[in-house]
């Protein structure tokens, strides 16, 4: 055994690099063809042809898509939902996982029973739908951010991690004279940043990739979201959902490379974002998970 380890790698540990390896080609691979196709010059594509790198580059295919008026409608849809969602998720998780860590607070014990129900039962779609159409709510962009202001994995987490922060700091700055809401924002909120950007990341993703909601709730294609834009395009082959009326270059554009150009843009804005919470996101990924 001395003599395997002082030669370094075993033939197990060979055979699981190339497995990891040959994993992670298969997992990035459709991404370097999408990117290939989307940047390939519309007049050297060749359809069904497999591009790994675009035999001439061209920016063209992104040129018309961002000249569409139907792209850019769901870029701001889903721009708007995202932002106000997420701000709003932050808001409502974080001050209701504050609350839940006061033991003493009246009605703790039915409110936290009431949070675990809905972790293991839902109440499902027909209730849900008809909850957003006596709201009035159906067609508008807050169906989607109304429904989803919280879940009960997100609550329980941060409640997690809440409760492991010293209880010292709270009491010494209650005999300082804060009150709960100087606690909370003075105190709990400035120790909770990890916390916040893991799940600002979480909240923006679903609110980014919102589909099954958009599509029952959304019935006006001027609010579509991206995803249900992409959707149309990609799956349905519906090309009319980003031609432009008497548009001379749709005949010049392949669909392929629009739709590729497409799927690249729907994902741009979340790969840009990630970077600058990659730090806090690395140290919130274990929230609540070890106490003490």
């Amino acid at each position: 055994m001395s003599f395997v380890q002082k030669k370094g790698l075993t033939l197990f540990d060979w055979v699981n690099y190339i497995l990891i390896a040959l994993i992670s080609l298969a997992c990035i691979f459709p991404f370097f063809y999408v990117f290939s196709v989307s940047f390939t010059d519309p007049k050297t594509y060749v359809p069904l042809k497999f591009y790994l790198f675009p035999d001439s580059w061209s920016l063209e295919s992104y040129r018309y898509i961002l000249s569409t008026n139907s792209f850019l409608n769901a870029l701001y849809s889903t721009l708007y939902i995202t932002v106000f969602g997420t701000i709003l998720n932050i808001v409502v998780s974080f001050t209701m996982a504050y609350g839940l860590t006061k033991r003493t607070m009246p009605g703790y014990k039915t409110i936290m029973g009431m949070v675990i129900f809905t972790l293991v039962f839902s109440a499902g779609i027909v209730p849900n739908y008809l909850l957003v159409k006596e709201l009035g709510l159906l067609n508008s962009y807050w169906a989607l951010i109304w429904t989803s202001l919280t879940n009960a994995w997100s609550l329980i987490v941060i409640k997690s991690f809440l409760d492991s922060l010293p209880g010292e700091l709270e009491q010494a700055a209650k005999i300082d004279g804060a009150s709960d809401m100087g606690v909370f924002l003075r105190i709990v909120i400035p120790l909770s940043k990890p916390a916040i950007a893991t799940f600002t990341l979480f909240f923006a993703v679903m609110h980014w990739n919102t589909f099954f909601n958009a599509l029952i709730y959304l019935s006006d294609s001027s609010k579509w979201t991206l995803q249900l834009f992409v959707k149309t395009l990609v799956i349905d082959g519906n090309s009319g959902a980003v031609a432009q009326a008497g548009s001379s270059d749709e005949a010049v554009v392949p669909q392929e490379t629009i739709r590729m150009a497409t799927i690249v843009l729907s994902m741009l804005p979340i790969l840009l974002v990630y970077p600058f919470l990659q730090k806090h996101f690395a140290k919130g990924v274990m929230l609540g998970s070890v106490k003490g």
